[in-house]
């Protein structure tokens, strides 16, 4: 009786052990704005921050929907749930900006993909935005060296990275035969996202190229076009890296694509948290904003990013 009393001890001694360690370690999110294989990618760069940080627990969620109403309630069961510091890619920070304050007040909030400047965010970490959009505004008049119309199509027009990469498109455009007739949203519904792509090619068959904003719409504008035997005909310009989008690169259906970094997000972000949760603050410039530099992908180096690519995401 007493050596069962004894073990029965020393197992409640461990279990106590053991829900003390796991109450040690610190929580760290990274909510993005909506389902997307992009984000996968981002995934890869967390794991490895992962393993760097062992004293805490990292995690990437996704919303239910990409609507940032919803995206606001995973934040705020998260901060409940008690996670120590929030990532996020806010989906609609002009209308979000007060619901993005009440979680900077309970935990430290940084952004990354598309920013909420306007918010009591730390720190902004990605892209820049404009800048991505002029690079593939120079790929669009790179494709139409005699002018034409497009017609762009995107996920989240309210989001700044939208905003921002369309603000870019049009920059680079300025001054040129090429114009950017129209822009159409779809809420990262892949459904309507290709739907999209069927409307303007029936209503508008003369649009001489299509831009995929998103690194969903891409894809599914090379598949519209692919099923009405328009590829090669009607240019593709896209940004990001889909297997599709670097697929058509490669065989010169779509002239080009420009990508982000969302490994170095999920990475540096994870990182960055950290060190501001041990006092560490000295990652947060003055400006609030670490750009992470985007990249044009063509024909010409396609094979050696995705090759890349892949071992991130192989974690080697």
């Amino acid at each position: 009786m007493k050596r069962l009393l004894i073990s029965s001890l020393a197992v409640a001694a461990a279990l106590s052990v053991g829900a003390a360690n796991a109450q040690e370690k610190k929580s760290l999110a990274f909510v993005v704005n909506g389902a997307s294989d992009f984000w996968k990618i981002a995934e890869a760069g967390v794991k490895k921050a992962q393993s760097e940080l062992p004293k805490y627990e990292l995690s990437l969620k996704y919303p239910e929907q990409s609507a940032a109403a919803i995206q606001q309630r995973l934040m705020d069961d998260l901060v409940a749930a008690g996670t120590d510091a929030i990532m996020v890619s806010a989906v609609d920070p002009k209308t979000s900006t007060e619901a993005l304050d009440r979680i900077a007040k309970q935990v430290p909030l940084f952004t990354t993909d598309s920013d909420a400047p306007n918010s009591k965010r730390l720190a902004y970490i990605g892209s820049s935005n404009v800048e991505l959009g002029k690079d593939a505004g120079g790929l669009i008049k790179k494709a139409l060296p005699n002018g034409g119309k497009c017609v762009g199509f995107v996920g989240l027009p309210g989001a700044d990275n939208a905003r921002e990469r369309i603000e870019g498109i049009k920059a680079a455009l300025a001054g040129s035969k090429v114009e950017l007739v129209d822009v159409r949203g779809d809420d990262i519904d892949q459904t309507r996202a290709k739907r999209n792509v069927e409307d303007t090619l029936a209503k508008s068959p003369n649009i001489d190229c299509m831009v995929g904003i998103y690194s969903y719409n891409t894809p599914r504008i090379y598949e519209v076009l692919k099923e009405a035997g328009q590829l090669g005909k009607i240019k593709i310009i896209g940004f990001d890296e889909d297997p599709i989008t670097l697929g058509g690169v490669k065989e010169g259906t779509i002239s080009g694509t420009v990508v982000q970094n969302p490994y170095e997000w999920g990475y540096k972000g994870m990182k960055l948290m950290a060190a501001y949760l041990e006092g560490d603050k000295s990652g947060i410039p003055a400006n609030g904003l670490i750009i992470v530099p985007g990249q044009v992908i063509e024909k010409s180096n396609v094979d050696k990013f995705e090759s890349e690519l892949k071992s991130r995401i192989a974690g080697k």
